[in-house]
């Protein structure tokens, strides 16, 4: 049924549509797409907002995350939804969203913490929440794939992944020096200023600022993330006696991170194939 779905989005058969209807399709196809490249995103959130916070059957609600998690992940690749270079890249967020939750919830740091008991945790930190970086990896790669997108006017790879490298060291040395997020944000947008992402979401290339895009899953991720603390699966410091929104500032955290992971994404072999890489 998802394969018959899979093949209807991806028709890309010119269709002989007027105007107004043509951009109420394909607003509608663009929107029916990312839902799609979501997958992971929906299963995980859905199983996060119906888990009883005591769990079930005697496991904890984390140990029970982490299981649904490996299960969906490796669902997606015995459906060949993900190819096994593209679940390594996905394993390489898990360990790259590791170590930075384990750094935040340390005793000398503690921006946020997991405050319910798993057998699963290590620093602190429930296995389960590596999962949550790795859905980003995730959206990615099968949107790359449903909407056949293509780069044009990539920056060289050393410095894409030279900026990525200082967007997640800051993640860390903000505690010890000057939070230069901006500053790394101003370097982002210089670098892909040029940067555009072609994208069909029906039967004809239409075309964005990459910027633009990380921008909006950077925004899409912050709302995920108000509707993870309410439900109370991680909690900020300001949120342990009363639920509130997560801070706006996160939503340029989250954009910098994104475009980390469009770096990783990026370095897939099959994905290099479709990247246009500036040369002056």
């Amino acid at each position: 049924m998802l394969a018959a779905f899979d093949n209807l989005l991806m028709d890309d058969r010119p269709r002989d549509l007027k105007s107004l209807r043509r951009g109420l399709v394909e607003f509608l196809y663009f929107g029916f797409k990312n839902a799609r490249s979501c997958l992971f995103v929906f299963t995980f959130m859905a199983t996060v907002l119906a888990m009883p916070r005591a769990g079930l059957f005697g496991i904890p609600r984390y140990d029970l995350l982490l299981i649904v998690a490996l299960g969906i992940q490796f669902w997606m690749v015995y459906a060949k939804l993900e190819t096994w270079d593209e679940l390594k890249a996905v394993c390489l967020f898990h360990m790259v969203g590791f170590a930075l939750e384990a750094f935040k919830v340390s005793g000398s740091i503690q921006s946020w913490s997991y405050p319910d008991f798993a057998y699963t945790k290590i620093f602190g930190v429930p296995l389960f929440a590596g999962f949550m970086y790795a859905s980003v990896g995730s959206y990615i790669v099968q949107a790359w794939r449903m909407f056949d997108l293509r780069i044009r006017h990539h920056p060289p790879y050393w410095m894409a992944a030279t900026i990525a490298i200082l967007i997640y060291a800051n993640f860390f040395t903000h505690h010890y020096i000057g939070d230069y997020r901006w500053y790394l944000a101003a370097c982002a947008l210089g670098l892909y200023s040029r940067t555009t992402v072609i994208y069909r979401p029906l039967d004809r290339d239409r075309q964005m600022p990459l910027m633009l895009g990380f921008i909006l899953i950077g925004f899409f991720i912050w709302l995920a993330e108000n509707i993870s603390t309410f439900w109370g699966i991680w909690r900020y410091p300001n949120q342990l006696g009363a639920w509130s929104a997560v801070h706006i500032s996160k939503w340029s955290s989250w954009s910098l991170l994104v475009i980390m992971t469009f770096t990783i994404v990026a370095s897939l072999k099959h994905i290099k194939s479709k990247i246009h890489i500036a040369q002056d």
